[in-house]
């Protein structure tokens, strides 16, 4: 089957999807994206998602590229055209094609925008969360405005080649004091002594993760304790689980890190009971 995507305005072969030279998406980084998980044909948190994308979009002082319910039924035929059942979209906004200048273009300048979407095997996934996987830590080298989901993401590439290089699915920063942020791709998370679930505050060195707000949602409802709390990698390596969550990878365990394993070397239970939850809470919306 064909592959589509949808460029400003146009539904467009994927092997022919393109943009324009001097679009500052390409030339600066400048610009923003999403990306959200379908499951058995129903989009997880899509809501959550775009209200994330207009505060990025605000935050840089990029124009919406289209009002958002057309931006919601562009996002469904997408999916549809690709007949994507369980997989993602992205979705990429960018501030538009101008003469190159670091200062942004003429008012009016008219935003670029890009959908793609394809189908993803539930089967990795669950082997994953099965056996768990292996992260590094690596020094927070990153622009300091990682609350906006800029796709402006070399630091958090070179962090995942470093990763995959040592035989690791994912690699988590810490900063100057030897706290734990984020991972390159993920939001971590690590169960105490106690049980209490911890995390950082999305206040600052994190972005919001969209996954992260609904597995609060989903804690709650479990009635597992959870506090928003910074923890540095030293505590991390004695937890009683750690684990990452991600709209492409809801909640995989943590095993090992930096080659010392966690806890009993086996997925924990917090995990799995989040997991098994997660998507009679998240909303959900029909591509149909």
């Amino acid at each position: 089957m064909t592959r589509i995507a949808y460029v400003n305005g146009r539904y467009v072969r994927h092997a022919d999807a393109s943009v324009h030279i001097e679009d500052r998406g390409y030339q600066f980084a400048d610009g923003v994206y999403e990306v959200c998980e379908v499951r058995h044909g129903l989009i997880v948190d899509m809501g959550r998602h775009l209200d994330r994308l207009g505060r990025s979009l605000s935050e840089l002082r990029i124009d919406w590229p289209m009002h958002r319910s057309a931006l919601e039924r562009v996002i469904r035929e997408v999916l549809r055209r690709n007949r994507v059942r369980n997989g993602l979209f992205y979705l990429q906004v960018t501030r538009g094609v101008a003469k190159r200048d670091h200062v942004f273009p003429a008012p009016g300048t008219k935003p670029s925008i890009v959908v793609t979407a394809k189908n993803t095997n539930p089967a990795i996934i669950a082997g994953k969360n099965a056996n768990g996987i292996k992260v590094i830590t690596v020094a927070d080298n990153r622009w300091d405005r990682v609350d906006i989901k800029s796709v402006g993401l070399l630091p958090n590439a070179m962090a995942r080649q470093q990763a995959k290089e040592a035989g690791a699915q994912e690699a988590i920063y810490f900063d100057v004091d030897g706290m734990v942020t984020e991972g390159a791709a993920t939001n971590v998370w690590m169960v105490d002594s106690d049980g209490t679930i911890l995390t950082r505050p999305a206040k600052h060195g994190i972005l919001k993760g969209i996954t992260r707000t609904t597995l609060m949602d989903v804690a709650e409802k479990l009635d597992l304790k959870i506090r928003e709390e910074a923890f540095s990698v030293e505590k991390m390596l004695g937890a009683r689980e750690v684990f990452i969550t991600a709209a492409t990878s809801i909640c995989f365990p943590v095993v090992e890190i930096d080659g010392r394993t966690i806890a009993n070397g086996h997925p924990g239970s917090v995990s799995q009971k989040i997991r098994e939850a997660f998507f009679d809470i998240a909303e959900k919306t029909s591509i149909w």
